[in-house]
């Protein structure tokens, strides 16, 4: 089956959501640097609920439409702070206070959006809209693509180094160390999983437009195993080996990719690999600028929901993610 780039809808808003965190600063000015090279606007959605450390609960008209006016007058504190350094039009950013829980918020702003974009670990003092795995519950929920923005720092890196020296013998301390790359993150390749179903089609479509935006190179990657290929040709009452799996592989991929029928001026690399789909994923996004799934498992297997493979990515990739429907 043969497919077209299609739109996902680019003329769409980036709904973006921010709570004043560092996490969501970071969500908020990558959707303002992608809207200033597409002409986009940007809605950047502060989703609120009520909580102690907000002071007495409002009592009357004049104390409710205060408290919105104190909310108002923060978002537009955080956006003017992230798009200080960039030329864009006064159009192009809208600012929206609304009163509901974050996921609630943004699947609502955002279901005409032409992505939603987050923070992965967002958490405010003044409303703690991002507690959970908010992430993944919009990831899951959300009919457009939805973008988890990972900022620089990593507290899982910690938790490895108590996990290493609780194992090592001799009270040794131990650290745990992330392989170097010396190319910079905004150098690396986009990077997209895709099998042969209708979600990886819509992914790799994202990930192109993604691409020649921002002037990277695109890698497409089938990762695969035997279970995964079917029958391969001159093998049908036998197990293929191993050399013969990865050109069949390769060249399942190559003519899905041709039947995408990507822009020529796009710099585009097929890989397969043999190796699970979500350890292929997470691997690559350390060498990656940003990594591209479909909201259902990459094994070609329709019964593969999120919660296998694109939850592994959300929650282990070490770069951007976006997870598309």
């Amino acid at each position: 089956m043969s497919a077209t780039i299609d739109s996902l809808n680019p003329t769409g808003d980036i709904v973006v959501g921010v709570d004043g965190s560092p996490e969501s600063f970071s969500a908020l000015r990558w959707a303002l640097q992608q809207a200033q090279l597409s002409g986009q606007r940007v809605n950047a959605v502060y989703g609120w609920s009520y909580s102690w450390d907000m002071g007495p609960e409002p009592a009357n008209k004049e104390e409710a439409d205060a408290l919105r006016k104190r909310i108002a007058d923060e978002l537009h504190v955080w956006v003017e702070a992230a798009s200080k350094d960039m030329d864009l039009a006064d159009e192009q950013i809208k600012l929206t206070s609304f009163r509901a829980a974050a996921s609630t918020a943004l699947l609502e702003i955002g279901a005409n959006a032409q992505q939603i974009v987050i923070g992965r670990r967002s958490m405010s003092r003044v409303a703690r809209w991002l507690l959970g795995s908010l992430s993944s519950s919009l990831a899951e929920e959300a009919s457009v693509p939805v973008t988890i923005i990972r900022s620089a720092q990593d507290e899982d890196i910690d938790v490895q180094d108590q996990i290493a020296n609780a194992l090592s013998p001799n009270d040794q301390n131990v650290h745990f160390v992330t392989p170097h790359v010396e190319i910079p993150r905004t150098a690396r390749p986009i990077v997209v999983g895709v099998d042969s179903s209708d979600t990886s089609r819509r992914a790799l479509s994202f990930a192109a437009g993604l691409a020649k935006l921002n002037g990277a190179p695109l890698h497409v990657m089938f990762f695969w195993r035997i279970k995964d290929l079917g029958t391969v040709p001159g093998y049908e009452t036998s197990v293929a080996p191993m050399d013969v799996a990865q050109k069949y592989a390769m060249r399942r991929l190559e003519e899905f990719i041709d039947g995408a029928k990507l822009p020529k001026s796009l710099d585009v690399t097929p890989n397969a690999f043999h190796i699970s789909p979500g350890k292929g994923l997470v691997s690559a996004s350390r060498y990656a600028r940003h990594v591209v799934v479909g909201s259902r498992g990459l094994s070609g297997l329709d019964a593969h929901f999120l919660g296998s493979v694109s939850k592994q990515v959300i929650n282990s990739a070490e770069c951007n993610v976006t997870v598309v429907h």
